[in-house]
């Protein structure tokens, strides 16, 4: 049998507000075509390119963040290849000379090891329209900055590299270099991929002809893809043939890859030195204030959550994915923390985690809104699950005084007394309230002298109904037992 060997190549488009060598505004939601270009993105004869300085220290902000030596001299290179979407005919990029090299990022117990991380730019958008023998081109993204990622040959599986390249997405977001949304194309997947026999002796020895999967939009593509070909180079080795050095596409809707071109070697592309543009040079200094300005990471997140506020994984996770709700989550525990004993503060840490994972996270994708742009304040939050938490107010009446939180702001102690949703207290109400449902529920009340445990709870249900929720189950329960027994 075989094992398989992966290598991926990721691009991603850095968040910066002008592309890479000119000031044309770099706006991944532009949708109008080619209203973002310059003579210079253009490649006008006479214009020459100057190097975006914020898009240089954000590669080499990755490169850091990802355990990467960031280089202390670099230059970039002129890639020669000619596609339409290519508007000089050549790339300018890194060759031989990057910002950054020699990197890890930690995938579970594995370390998977990142050759080099470098700048160059983006290419325009072709575009073909349905029933048409021709393609138009949209220049809008060429001359983006684009940052490419190099893997060692270290993946062993397809759900390696998909969780590789999560992980990776989840970095650019936390540095802030890039959106990395791969549905609007500002993160794109290559994935070298080749088998080798399993009783190979060494990995010094050679590797089974490489295949490249180009421009894979998406983590299920990505994984997707590489199992495809895993299985379709597998047949081609146990029929005693050869599988070919090539770049294959990757149907989506069939889940195929098709053979697209023959496999470039560096050579083809004849690299040089970019005429127009100076190296660069950094000081010891220069890369120690870019290494200051990365924030905490995912893994050391996760890592802090789980010890300082004894979370469980899912809700780690929760709270690392959605970073926002995370610091959020922060604020409320900081909250509690200023106002009750240390004996309380699990049980409401645990409240809280629950009700952010499962309502309020609904109520923000109902509404369609980010995590970071909902209004209810830590302080108003801390104080609904206090009053959940002491029993001030009933889970039924939580949900009611939660959505008016979420739509006005409004403190919940205020909507509580607004809205007469006090938890009612008063003995002789809840007396009366179980008589009530008792005398209008005969049947419910002779299937549960028959021993039938569903009519208590219909006979409970009746009751919390009877007051909109304001009486406690555990209230109710113990009223219409009391009263059924006697």
């Amino acid at each position: 049998m075989y094992k398989t060997i992966v290598g991926l190549e990721v691009h991603i488009e850095l968040k910066t507000k002008s592309k890479m060598f000119c000031s044309c505004l770099n706006d991944p939601d532009e949708r109008h075509p080619n209203v973002n270009v310059c003579p210079i993105c253009l490649s006008h004869p006479g214009t020459l390119p100057v190097i975006n300085k914020e898009a240089v220290r954000k590669v080499i902000k990755t490169g850091l963040a990802l355990n990467c030596e960031a280089s202390t001299a670099s230059k970039f290179d002129r890639k020669n290849y000619f596609y339409p979407d290519l508007p000089k005919g050549y790339q300018i990029s890194q060759y031989d000379m990057p910002l950054c090299k020699k990197g890890f990022l930690q995938i579970g117990k594995r370390k998977i090891k990142m050759t080099r991380v470098h700048l160059e730019e983006d290419t325009g958008r072709l575009i073909h329209p349905q029933g048409k023998d021709y393609s138009l081109v949209d220049f809008n993204r060429a001359g983006i900055p684009l940052m490419e990622l190099v893997t060692e040959p270290d993946i062993t599986s397809a759900l390696e590299a998909r969780r590789f390249a999560q992980e990776l997405q989840l970095i650019f977001r936390y540095l802030g270099v890039s959106d990395a949304d791969m549905e609007k194309g500002q993160m794109r997947v290559e994935a070298n991929i080749s088998l080798s026999p399993k009783d190979a002796k060494s990995r010094t020895q050679p590797l089974g002809n490489k295949v490249e999967v180009k421009n894979l939009n998406s983590f299920k593509a990505v994984e997707r893809a590489i199992d495809y070909e895993i299985e379709r180079q597998t047949k081609i080795l146990q029929g005693g043939k050869k599988v070919l050095l090539e770049t294959r596409g990757w149907n989506a809707v069939k889940e195929i890859t098709f053979s697209q071109r023959k496999k470039e070697e560096a050579h083809d592309y004849r690299y040089f030195p970019e005429p127009d543009l100076p190296s660069l040079h950094f000081t010891k200094e220069d890369i120690k204030g870019i290494k200051s300005e990365i924030p905490e990471l995912p893994q050391a997140r996760r890592e802090r959550l789980a010890k300082e506020y004894k979370l469980g994984k899912e809700a780690v996770e929760f709270f690392v994915q959605n970073k926002d709700l995370g610091e959020y989550f922060e604020k409320v525990v900081s909250e509690f923390e200023s106002r009750i004993s240390r004996e309380k503060l699990s049980a409401l840490i645990t409240l809280a985690t629950n009700y952010m994972i499962s309502d309020l996270q609904g109520l923000l994708k109902e509404a369609g809104i980010s995590d970071e742009d909902f209004l209810i304040t830590p302080e108003n939050f801390a104080e609904f699950i206090s009053l959940l938490e002491g029993k001030k107010i009933s889970s039924k009446i939580a949900k009611t005084v939660l959505l008016e939180m979420f739509e006005t702001a409004a403190d919940p102690s205020q909507i509580i007394e607004e809205k007469g949703l006090s938890k009612i207290t008063d003995g002789v109400v809840i007396t009366d309230t179980a008589s009530e449902v008792i005398s209008e529920n005969p049947k419910a009340v002779k299937d549960y002298i028959k021993g039938k445990k569903n009519a208590l709870e219909f006979l409970i249900g009746q009751m919390m109904a009877k007051e909109k929720g304001r009486i406690d189950p555990e209230t109710a329960r113990k009223e219409i037992e009391k009263k059924l027994k006697t």
